[in-house]
């Protein structure tokens, strides 16, 4: 999922320490207001992608295209050449691609970009694409930042999660690094609390070790420790609230919770599908489906500094965020609910 990193762009600064290299921000220029403009060298770094550089077999129509884009990556191509692409996947794969280049391009900045694509009717961007637009807005909303565990946390907003337990600590590990073969041997005890993990080390994040984030915070194979009262929930709260303020200008303030008063609850907002269903039902006075109590891996209690950013019915109590999970452990942190789901007075500006 990582995108491919060749060049161009900012440069870094020495002093600061960097983190995330794979979302390629360093591709990315900024423009006045610090949001993230879309450069030529970040659309040229799609064209590197395995799935779109062209095999020996591929037909004229496609090598033309990659061809033309190499020289200039902003070339109009037209749906109907597209169309002409002879290897089904291919087409299907250069379409997605030009669809999402023609939006980027349109947009100018990643920030306005991300934003747009929710206002839209329906959504037909791949999650692919989605995942790494807030790759590359998170890596700019917490550009400077030094708390490993706020990093951490942030992972859960462009990588699924898979959660689980160890003596009673929830614990969440990148899903992508947890395979479903059942039959490998672990070395690492840990490991073999992920029962389908593959076999590679991970380690839980801890004061002790923590520091050790910035030189391998593109692997992604530290598992955060997800407890209530414990540093990754509340590191998670931070994330939002910066998000929020980033994409919309609201000024919030996010706290973990343990429980919510029905008497207080005026509005909600899942974090993900899951969290949303639960809710939904929750609502409604219904019993959730799949034994969804069970599910909710946090709740949030989320207040706007100023009451005027609000929709009046949702005034003088604080919007509840519901995180579930899946019912095989999986955790699909959806950011964008929070642009589409907040009750906010007026649209999100789009960057």
């Amino acid at each position: 999922m990582a995108m491919p990193v060749t060049g161009g762009g900012r440069e870094a600064d020495p002093e600061r320490k960097d983190f995330w290299l794979s979302s390629g921000h360093h591709l990315l220029d900024h423009d006045a207001d610090g949001r993230l403009a879309v450069t030529d060298a970040f659309i040229k770094a799609y064209l590197a992608r395995p799935e779109i550089v062209p095999p020996d077999d591929a037909c004229l129509v496609e090598r033309s295209i990659h061809a033309r884009l190499l020289r200039d990556p902003r070339a109009p191509v037209p749906q109907a050449e597209v169309r002409d692409i002879a290897d089904k996947d291919a087409r299907e794969n250069w379409r997605h691609l030009i669809e999402f280049r023609d939006h980027v391009a349109a947009a100018g900045t990643i920030e306005r970009a991300y934003v747009t694509i929710f206002r839209s009717q329906k959504v037909t961007t791949p999650a692919l694409f989605l995942n790494q637009l807030a790759h590359l807005v998170l890596r700019n909303v917490l550009d400077g930042e030094t708390d490993p565990f706020t990093l951490r946390a942030a992972e859960l907003m462009f990588r699924p999660q898979r959660l689980s337990v160890r003596d009673e600590v929830p614990l969440l590990a990148d899903e992508e690094l947890i395979g479903d073969s059942t039959s490998i041997s672990h070395q690492s005890p840990l490991l073999a609390v992920f029962a389908d993990a593959r076999s590679r080390d991970l380690d839980i994040m801890t004061a002790d070790n923590a520091a050790e984030y910035f030189d391998r915070s593109d692997a992604f194979d530290i598992v955060l420790d997800f407890r209530a009262g414990g540093p990754g929930r509340a590191a998670l709260a931070r994330v939002l609230e910066r998000w929020i303020g980033h994409l919309t200008g609201a000024k919030v303030a996010i706290v973990p919770v343990d429980r919510v008063e029905t008497a207080d609850w005026r509005w909600f907002v899942g974090l993900d599908q899951d969290g949303t269903a639960i809710g939904n039902a929750l609502w409604k006075g219904e019993e959730p489906p799949e034994d969804g109590r069970n599910r909710i891996v946090a709740l949030f209690a989320l207040t706007f500094a100023d009451s005027s950013d609000v929709v009046e019915r949702a005034r003088g109590a604080p919007v509840i965020l519901i995180l579930g999970m899946s019912p095989n452990r999986v955790v699909r942190l959806k950011p964008q609910n929070l642009i589409t789901g907040l009750p906010l007075a007026a649209a999100a500006p789009a960057g």
